[in-house]
Order: C-alpha cells, then structure tokens, then sequence
C-alpha cells in the first residue's frame, strides 16, 4: 500500500498524499464522529463564528472511546503506515484531533505547526489527515513543502489569534498567505478515505467551509522511536493533567501505546 516514492515524498516534503488507504472504515469513522458530537470529552474545543455562521467542532484523545474511531487506528494499515513513513521501528499512537467544519461554517484554520503544542519531541513523527467527505483542492488542507526542514517552531497560538503560552516569545509564523508566490504550496482534491501524512514540524491551515457540505476530518499523530517528552511553558494542547513525565525521557507513558513493531 506504500511505494518507496511517497516515503521519500514524505520525508523531503514533509506531506504526502496517500489515496484509499483507509476506504474501509469511512462509515464506521462516521458513525463514531455522529457519537462523539453527542458525548464530547472535556477535551472538546467547538468555535462558532462572531457573525453567527455555523460551528467548528473539535474534539481530543478520544480515539479509544467509541469502536469506530478504535478500528481506524488498531485495525487499519495506519500503524505500519506510520512506521514506515516515519523510517521507525516502532509505531506509537500520540494522540487524535476531530474536526468537524459545519457548512457555511467561516473559520479558517490559521497557518501553524503541530509540534510545538505537544507534550513531545522527535524527529519521527507523522500525522494522518482523513476526511470523511469530499473535498475539493479550493476547501483542502494545505501544507508548505519541506517546512518541516526548517530548523524552527514557531510561535504556537490557538485557532483564535491568542497565544497558547504565556510569555512566549518564540518566532510568529510567517505571513504565508502574502509569500504564497515564493513557497512551494502543497494541497490535493481528496475523497472520503484519502489521508494526507505530514511531520508535525510541516507548515499547515485550511480555509472556511464556505461550501453546502459538511467537513468532517479524523487527524491521527504518531511518534517513533526517538520520541521524548518535552518541557513546554504551560499547558499543552491536548492537555494531559493527569500524566507524570519528566522532560527528556523515553515517551512511553501507557496512554500511548506501541500499535506497530517491525
């Protein structure tokens, strides 16, 4: 199901686009969101717009509560997929994202990397972003071509412009929309089942749902081998309260399980 070229895509780019890897489970995946909206965790972050539009429901760490999210991550190729892009042994599940953009719905997803927001570091990393609805290349996720090689985190802030740390003073992300002539911009049209693999360090945000169809988008992180956890300067986003680490070690806490061993 994987061609060396799309781990070479991977790592160069930092984003590769993988089709159908996961058409099997689109229905079940579905039905757990449809769940999950009814009972979200504490966790659930849902943004609705100032001018009254429709909502962004959000969603964390909720992928081993509700049968149709479990079998996306335990029962799929996801694992060995995530071992493979990664260039791991190993394949440990991080943590998912529900993103449920409502039509007509007006928030944009801000340009940002994922990796300064968690509780680890490592070079092996990937994310996989699946929607469950047709989504044309205007309406797609976006990513910037080897951002994930630039040496940098920037500055992590929540969807809506604050900034998740107090006292942050870290590098802002670039104006990417007003430098989008002088980056090399990767986006695809993409059908339900579809994913998008990407580093955590790789540039990304997608647009409004200005559209009459529904956005729905199950994102899966993973970690390799050489994840540890990380010291932050507040609380990361998702939070784990709970989880007692120290920053530097071995990232094997038992909320995040080894699903894959080569």
């Amino acid at each position: 199901m994987l061609e060396q070229s799309q781990i070479e895509d991977f790592q160069k780019n930092g984003a590769v686009l993988l089709k159908g890897v996961f058409a099997d489970f689109v229905e079940t995946a579905r039905e757990a969101i449809e769940e999950n909206m009814q009972n979200p965790s504490w966790r659930e972050r849902t943004y609705r717009p100032d001018d009254g539009g429709q909502a962004f429901f959000q969603d964390y760490v909720v992928w081993d509560q509700f049968d149709g999210y479990r079998a996306l991550v335990r029962d799929s190729a996801m694992p060995e997929l995530a071992a493979k892009l990664m260039q791991s042994k190993t394949a440990r599940v991080f943590h998912d994202h529900i993103l449920v953009k409502e039509p007509g719905n007006s928030v944009v997803t801000p340009w940002h990397q994922d990796q300064p927001y968690y509780l680890c570091e490592g070079r092996q990393s990937v994310s996989f972003w699946v929607p469950l609805d047709p989504i044309p290349r205007e309406r797609t996720i976006e990513y910037i071509a080897g951002s994930h090689r630039w040496g940098k985190d920037f500055k992590p802030q929540r969807f809506d412009g604050t900034d998740l740390f107090e006292g942050d003073t870290s590098e802002a992300v670039p104006d990417v929309d007003n430098l989008r002539d002088e980056l090399d911009i990767l986006g695809w049209e993409m059908e339900p089942g579809d994913a998008v693999a990407f580093n955590f360090r790789t540039l990304h945000g997608a647009p409004a749902n200005a559209s009459p169809n529904r956005r729905r988008v199950i994102s899966m992180r993973w970690v390799g081998d050489d994840a540890v956890f990380a010291k932050r300067l507040g609380t990361t986003s998702p939070a784990f309260p709970d989880l007692d680490y120290t920053p530097g070690t071995p990232f094997d806490a038992p909320e995040f399980p080894v699903l894959y061993t080569e």
